[in-house]
């Protein structure tokens, strides 16, 4: 099974399913050993691990190389958070022709223009692409998976509206356009701190459409878990908090270090080396020069 079948298990699971947030090999691992299903491919955590600004100021092929260590290190599926797919329909097209070599299992691209700037970063103040020139991206993407026989790669439309102040109405005549390009789902975004907006989104979706909605929490993470499920939601997205909680530590580690000039107070409550070498599967190697050298 491909990881975008394993994907789409997920987004058509008859309940709510969770993926969490990595942006490099080891992340990813770590996620997947925790016993998550999936990977979010965050382009903020991402961006933050090569110490650049989430504008698209890293390259998609930097991402995609990212994304390669990620698959290979993991057998779980990966959805990308591929911005606006890095461009016009062209773009993205070249994008998942990359991607689907690596078998990450799908990618997310938001209806912003490009370069994007990330959501929660004056939202109102940032510009929706054209929802018929959306739509038409998807199309491409679509179109191209078919034509390589990899219509198990999962595309999913993330709607910009009430992020950037639209109403309801923008965010179901968007969803509506997508869903009709043929896009596997829709990541339905919202800043504000309750469910209010998502809840006004899933009344109407869910009785006119089957096609699975994804949310990211970020902001509302205060309402329990139990009402998404309750709204239809299909799948919840831990969107950052590994890369956040990297900071903290090595920030507290970094400062320790520095003022005591020691590792005496840091060296118990850290990783012990061990467990960065099982997480490289150093011992696999060991075998195997046994097996293959003199």
């Amino acid at each position: 099974m491909t990881k975008g079948n394993k994907l789409r298990d997920l987004l058509e699971s008859n309940k709510l399913e969770f993926i969490m947030e990595a942006h490099n090999g080891l992340s990813a691992k770590i996620v997947e050993e925790t016993g998550f299903s999936g990977i979010w491919g965050s382009g903020l955590s991402i961006s933050a691990a090569h110490g650049v600004r989430d504008n698209n100021e890293l390259s998609w092929t930097d991402v995609v190389d990212t994304m390669k260590h990620m698959s290979n290190a993991t057998s779980i599926p990966i959805l990308l958070d591929a911005d606006t797919g890095y461009g016009n329909y062209n773009n993205f097209v070249q994008v998942l022709k990359e991607l689907v070599k690596h078998d990450v299992g799908g990618v997310a691209i938001e209806d912003k223009l490009f370069p994007k700037t990330n959501s929660f970063i004056d939202g109102e103040k940032q510009k929706l692409a054209d929802p018929d020139e959306f739509a038409g991206k998807i199309r491409a993407g679509k179109d191209f998976l078919k034509s390589i026989g990899r219509e198990d790669f999962v595309i999913v439309s993330r709607v910009e509206s009430f992020i950037t102040g639209y109403d309801l109405e923008d965010a179901l005549l968007r969803a509506r356009k997508y869903a009709v390009a043929g896009v596997d789902a829709i990541l339905m975004h919202s800043k504000i701190q309750d469910e209010s907006q998502i809840k006004s989104f899933m009344d109407v979706w869910s009785n006119e459409s089957d096609v699975p909605v994804v949310i990211v929490p970020t902001k509302y993470y205060k309402v329990p878990t139990c009402n998404f499920e309750d709204m239809g939601v299909s799948l919840v997205i831990w969107a950052n908090h590994n890369m956040r909680s990297c900071i903290t530590a090595m920030q507290m580690t970094s400062q320790t270090i520095f003022e005591e000039q020691s590792l005496l107070s840091i060296e118990n409550n850290v990783a012990p080396l061990k467990d960065v070498f099982r997480l490289q599967t150093a011992d696999e190697l060991k075998e195997t020069d046994k097996k293959y050298l003199p």
